[in-house]
């Protein structure tokens, strides 16, 4: 049998080791050192900002952004309902509550045509997702932002390097919000950061990061503050895979353009999209399949080739602590629909060929 091939694994090839060796050698293994600081100067500045600041994963990432801008309870912050559930559960924290829009099947993320008939005097956020790793039509957004006086937060977990209109992913937003995961386009194992170029933000941020400590006087708190801080050994980890993410967002790219040659003319099976204002950095290659019992029989037939798969998100209001009975056609179609393949930038030629021909012999 063919060796299994997962759905992600990160590659470290580069200089990965050579730094962690470097925090060893030097005793710098904790929230201090070298490290942390370049790692955050030189994503932020990747990434179309002029701040960074490091924190534990990507779900703390925007919690910590949401407590900066005085996100609290009896607040609304709009979120699209098709997304990982750190989403919604990091505006749930804060006590403030997420409300949901459709998705648009276009791009399968927020629709901005239905995002102001959520607005309520209530809300004080917009915190759109770039899905799989194609941005958000982000121009709409940011005009309702405006005109309504709201921040936005942009969830860039997934969408490391992708480009809306020539600008980065990441580069709209009040503050925008990476993931490092081991599945992410690059990674710190674990591992998330807040970007902006708002000066006085990053130093709120930073300030809530470390418990809310004085940098002036040691010891001495004046807010409540969280631990949140990324290790030196994550972020040598980060600054060695960002020095590799150009190559990383090629490879993924031109994997995803076979993928499509060898899936375009199956019956049945729908590509991911890619708008002509966008550049889709396809953190997961994705389908969508006839409809919810071809995709899970699809996903059974992979396995048993052993081939890794995974389903899309459950919509938010779907999930039982977000319940709602109205009406999400297309998060709905989209969730019951989509299955993500494998997608890591070690996959081989050999390895696409061989998923979609199981794909083209099977009856989808």
């Amino acid at each position: 049998m063919a060796d299994f091939i997962p759905v992600y694994e990160p590659v470290l090839g580069g200089n990965e080791k050579k730094y962690v060796l470097d925090c060893l050698d030097t005793g710098w293994i904790s929230s201090l050192g070298k490290y942390v600081t370049d790692f955050e100067n030189k994503f932020s500045a990747f990434s179309g900002k002029k701040f960074g600041v490091s924190v534990a994963n990507g779900t703390v990432a925007l919690q910590l952004a949401l407590i900066a801008l005085d996100i609290k309870k009896g607040d609304e912050v709009i979120i699209p309902d098709l997304t990982f559930v750190a989403t919604a559960n990091a505006v749930s924290y804060t006590g403030a509550k997420p409300v949901f829009v459709d998705s648009e099947r276009e791009t399968w993320n927020m629709d901005p045509s239905r995002i102001e008939e959520k607005i309520t005097s209530k809300t004080r956020a917009i915190m759109p997702v770039h899905l799989f790793g194609h941005p958000c039509d982000m121009d709409p957004i940011m005009d309702i932002a405006k005109d309504h006086d709201l921040f936005v937060i942009e969830d860039a977990a997934e969408a490391h390097g992708a480009e809306y209109k020539g600008k980065k992913a990441g580069s709209f937003g009040h503050v925008s919000c990476f993931s490092f995961y081991g599945n992410k386009t690059i990674t710190t194992g674990e591992g998330g950061m807040c970007i902006t170029s708002d000066g006085d933000l990053a130093k709120e941020m930073s300030f809530l990061k470390d418990h809310g400590m004085s940098s002036e006087k040691r010891y001495y708190h004046t807010k409540i503050g969280f631990n949140l801080r990324l290790t030196n050994i994550q972020a040598a980890i980060g600054l060695a895979q960002l020095e590799q993410i150009e190559k990383f967002i090629d490879i993924k790219r031109k994997n995803a353009l076979f993928y499509n040659s060898l899936l375009k003319d199956i019956e049945g099976v729908s590509l991911p999209p890619e708008m002509p204002w966008a550049k889709n950095t396809y953190w997961m290659y994705s389908i969508l399949l006839r409809d919810r019992e071809a995709r899970d029989r699809m996903m059974s037939v992979l396995k048993e080739e052993k081939i890794d798969s995974r389903p899309f998100f459950f919509p938010m209001h779907q999930l039982p602590m977000y319940k709602l009975e109205k009406p999400f056609p297309v998060s709905d179609d989209l969730s019951a629909r989509g299955m993500n393949l494998p997608s890591a930038p070690s996959l081989s030629k050999e390895d696409v060929e061989r998923i979609c021909g199981v794909i083209k012999n099977s009856q989808v």
